[in-house]
């Protein structure tokens, strides 16, 4: 997790008589989770048909879906940590703004590197998550801050789940470039509570921006993902998915020694190893890999016809 060096305790800062109450904090993050995590879900309803609007190959149609979840991982320890420093809130709707333009971009275009693009820097308003957990500690009192940040995570879930039947509907129902221009406006309403109803922290975390803590960890997750996400089409034993894997397990290593050796780090890695913290993260990890597994299987399986022999042809139903 990004590291806060602050000494402050949660609950624990004096009220700013200029910033907003606290009672729609809860529920405003809460939505700007829910909004953020539609994204990772938003074309799983339309998948098996994007090769077609895409003009492409499978393969490369592919890449839309792993794009959002690459710069996912990369930009949440970015975010929180860049949070840490300048503000929360600022980085809060400078994440929400992202996913905008990212939106936007894709409903503007049929063109496969485009989309990709545009997917990319959706994915990258998933540091609103833990932006908002932050921001949740920072104002809330101790004993609602459990219930709050509770909330703020199953929102990654609900926001995943909302999107899968309200996407095949939306994308049933009228052209598919139409849930680019939604997710566009739940992000921009999610700006607008946010400015009016989210205050800006005042804690703040010494130090500066760990860059080559940051180049390191994106070019290791990277590394790492993207063979796990392509290798049953590039194969598990070829050249490319080996020295990926190879080459991520080098830099992550060297990532964390230098990290351990900072004063600064971007993920405080002692603490990511303590107990409580470690078996919190696994848990996370399984469940994730789980939730999206079933998400992006099943419609598929639904989908396709009969005759490959495991669809179930439910859309020749239709």
């Amino acid at each position: 997790m990004p590291q806060t060096t602050t000494d402050q305790q949660p609950g624990t800062m004096p009220p700013d008589p200029q910033a907003p109450g606290t009672g729609g904090i809860v529920p405003v993050l809460a939505f700007a989770g829910i909004a953020v995590a539609v994204m990772q879900t938003l074309l799983v309803p339309v998948i098996k048909d994007l090769p077609t609007l895409l003009r492409t190959a499978p393969a490369n149609a592919t890449w839309v879906m792993t794009a959002t979840l690459l710069a996912g991982a990369v930009s949440t320890p970015i975010m929180g940590r860049l949070g840490d420093l300048f503000g929360k809130r600022r980085m809060l709707l400078a994440s929400l703004a992202v996913m905008v333009v990212g939106s936007l971009v894709c409903a503007f275009t049929d063109d496969l590197v485009v989309m990709i693009a545009g997917r990319a820097l959706q994915g990258f308003a998933m540091g609103a998550i833990p932006l908002g957990i932050g921001i949740m500690r920072d104002e809330l009192p101790r004993e609602k801050l459990g219930s709050a940040m509770a909330l703020m995570s199953s929102s990654i879930g609900v926001g995943g789940g909302l999107a899968l039947p309200v996407a095949g509907l939306i994308a049933q129902n009228a052209d598919w470039h139409a849930l680019f221009f939604g997710a566009a406006g739940l992000g921009v309403v999610s700006m607008l509570l946010t400015v009016f109803f989210v205050p800006e922290s005042s804690v703040r975390a010494s130090g500066t921006f760990d860059w080559l803590g940051a180049i390191g960890l994106s070019t290791g997750l990277v590394a790492l993902l993207l063979p796990i996400t392509k290798g049953s089409d590039w194969g598990w034993t070829s050249p490319t998915t080996v020295g990926l894997f190879a080459l991520a397990v080098v830099v992550l290593v060297l990532w964390g020694l230098m990290e351990l050796r900072s004063s600064a780090p971007l993920v405080n890695l002692r603490t990511t190893a303590r107990r409580e913290v470690l078996l919190t993260n696994l848990t996370s990890i399984m469940v994730g890999v789980a939730f999206y597994a079933i998400s992006l299987v099943l419609p598929q399986l639904l989908q396709l016809p009969e005759a490959t022999g495991y669809g179930l042809g439910q859309l020749e139903q239709l």
